[in-house]
């Protein structure tokens, strides 16, 4: 089995093409065209605010309403790129059957592409949330850390999504559950309320949902101005390496039967 690193540099060119290539026909023929990788994740937003703040008109102690909606786009933003990016990959490799029987072509980078597309969005967010706390005053050096954080995150996502489009070339039913879990992952992870809000038994079973580390992390870089604690940013650097190599594993092992399949 090859070192996934090195596969990933070899074809990082054809990688970029695919991935720029899949962004054009994700947004080709709409009206508002490439507006809508801003227009997502702003969606998402007014739709948070509209429940919690609105609605539920939630307020966090020593908090301004304008402090709580970039907490909350701090976390839903990383969530957002996740989300996007699994909810396409899983289905990448049963949508592109001539791909998966060129013999040629490395089909372990059919997942990736995906998963490096799907980041534009969660990208151009973070650096509108940037520009947001730079007006306010609010940036610190801390946020040098998102390119390694970003870095993990596409690990994780790349591992995951190759598991889960493994699977779904198998059992095609997984398309449809991940859609569900998805939604049920935004619901319990922590983007509208922050650890200090969740009682002790709440918060030992908020540990075993993987985003959290995820959310954590990026939140109290970019909005705490502070590192995360030893123990979680740990078992985000973990996490993240040990699913992406899982995951390559997996799929360069199914990957011989893939086209009897497809």
């Amino acid at each position: 089995m090859n070192n996934p690193f090195s596969l990933l540099y070899k074809y990082r060119k054809i990688l970029f093409n695919l991935a720029v290539n899949d962004i054009k026909q994700k947004y080709a023929g709409s009206l508002l065209g490439g507006m809508w990788i801003v227009l997502y994740p702003l969606l998402f937003l007014s739709v948070y605010f509209l429940v919690y703040i609105a609605i539920f008109k939630i307020r966090l102690e020593g908090l301004s309403t304008v402090d709580y909606v970039l907490i909350i786009f701090s976390g839903l933003i990383p969530w957002f790129g996740f989300a996007e990016a699994i909810g396409i990959s899983v289905n990448s490799v049963t949508s592109n059957s001539s791909l998966i029987k060129n013999t040629l072509f490395p089909i372990e980078l059919i997942p990736v592409k995906v998963v490096l597309s799907s980041m534009v969005s969660q990208i151009i967010g973070l650096v509108l949330l940037l520009v947001v706390l730079a007006f306010r005053g609010q940036l610190s050096y801390y946020v040098l850390w998102l390119p390694v954080i970003l870095f993990l995150q596409i690990l994780f996502t790349m591992g995951l999504a190759w598991i889960l489009a493994s699977i779904n070339v198998f059992f095609r039913d997984v398309g449809q559950v991940i859609n569900v879990i998805l939604i049920l992952l935004m619901l319990v992870s922590p983007i509208a309320y922050t650890v200090d809000m969740l009682d002790e038994n709440l918060l030992f079973f908020m540990k075993f949902n993987p985003l959290y580390y995820m959310i954590l992390v990026y939140r109290e870089v970019i909005m705490y101005n502070a590192f995360p604690s030893m123990d979680v940013t740990l078992i985000f650097v973990l996490m993240s390496f040990i699913v992406f190599y899982i995951g390559y594993f997996i799929f360069s092992r199914l990957k011989v039967v893939f086209s009897d399949y497809v």
